[in-house]
């Protein structure tokens, strides 16, 4: 199955339209939220289209489709919005052998690592730039941000098939990838 991960939509309703409209021609079979889907919070300038309540309308339209973990700027207040569960800190996936911990970096991240094995993945959003790369032993993946992007980097998310993990723009075009195999 192809997986398709996004992080930090921050309540931009045409970057979430544009998010799924991406899922969408990617066909992937889910959509991986790593949180920071509604607020922007103190630290960011508001987002192009800032539009909670369509952000809300455009998930919930998906939610068979969505696994999310949550973000520092998600609240239990959200939960009772999304029909779909968004607060868990972490999930962890089984891919080619190897787990993968799936948080949204405001805990667990490059400095505070969870526990780890050799090989395992760490994947998470929050510092709204893209990595794809191995680190002291582990693999460390971020997909960016699909609406507040920061040091340079386009809006981004990622997609998971058949061993490879790969970062896009939000016009499909290819920024980098990483085999796992």
């Amino acid at each position: 199955m192809k997986l398709m991960i996004a992080s930090d939509i921050h309540g931009s309703r045409p970057c979430c339209e544009a998010l799924l409209g991406c899922y969408e021609k990617e066909r992937a079979g889910r959509l991986m939220l790593l949180g920071d889907l509604l607020y922007h919070g103190p630290r960011n300038d508001l987002p192009e289209g800032y539009d909670p309540k369509g952000v809300i309308r455009l998930l919930n339209d998906h939610r068979q489709e969505l696994f999310c973990v949550r973000g520092n700027c998600d609240a239990e207040v959200d939960q009772m919005v999304l029909q779909f569960p968004i607060l868990a800190d972490y999930a962890l996936l089984w891919l080619e052998g190897r787990t993968v911990f799936a948080t949204h970096g405001h805990i667990y991240n490059e400095q505070s690592l969870p526990p780890l094995k050799e090989g395992d993945v760490l994947l998470h959003g929050h510092t709204h730039v893209l990595a794809a790369r191995e680190m002291g032993g582990h693999i460390y993946l971020n997909p960016g941000s699909v609406s507040l992007p920061k040091e340079g980097n386009p809006r981004s998310y990622m997609t998971y098939e058949d061993g490879v993990f790969t970062i896009k723009d939000l016009e499909g075009g290819e920024l980098c990838s990483l085999s796992i195999r």
